[in-house]
């Protein structure tokens, strides 16, 4: 049986489609603003190699290993990843971690067409679009570029960027869509 295409109409799917836009949109602007133009080297991680950890003079050029200290618990950086999630499957190549991205994003997408819940789509929705926005770095740049580093005395949170955001809220409202008690419907026996 064919399912029918989810309808504009439908207010779930407009704020859904336009919820991974812009978890798609914020992210790419946030690093097309901080990253160096000569890192752009389709898939060549031309820039992933070069880390000083240094104090930048501005917030724009970056090419990887700037630090600017926000406060004693934050800092903001440019930290390559050429893994997935907390450096998971470093040393696959970019063409094989590509593949893993892509049949996560092709599998949360069918997902997204066939759901009906408005969580569901919106949480589904956050997570192709980061997702397809950290895909982008890899093509662009070898690895994902991530900026968010918080840290308080020996302990260190993995460093992240607004894509990864997108993607942990979408897998809470996921989670908030499942543990939500449903509503039964009017008129069926319980």
């Amino acid at each position: 049986m064919r399912m029918p295409a989810p309808s504009l109409r439908n207010p779930g799917v407009l704020v859904s489609l336009m919820a991974a836009v812009l978890a798609f949109g914020i992210d790419r602007a946030q690093k097309g603003f901080h990253i160096a133009a000569e890192c752009y080297a389709i898939g060549q991680a031309a820039c992933v190699a070069v880390f000083s950890a240094y104090h930048p003079p501005g917030l724009i050029g970056w090419r990887g290993g700037e630090v600017v200290p926000v406060a004693p618990f934050f800092d903001y950086v440019l930290v390559w990843n050429t893994g997935i999630s907390y450096g998971l499957f470093d040393g696959l190549p970019v063409w094989a971690l590509g593949l893993v991205m892509l049949v996560a994003i092709v599998a949360l997408s069918v997902w997204w067409w066939r759901s009906e819940g408005l969580l569901v789509r919106l949480g589904l929705a956050l997570c192709i679009g980061g997702a397809l926005s950290n895909a982008l770095d890899r093509l662009l740049y070898g690895a994902v570029a991530d900026f968010f580093h918080f840290y308080w005395q020996g302990w260190s949170f993995y460093i992240f960027n607004l894509a990864d955001v997108a993607i942990t809220l979408g897998v809470v409202l996921l989670f908030a869509d499942l543990l939500l008690p449903r509503r039964k419907s009017a008129g069926k026996p319980t």
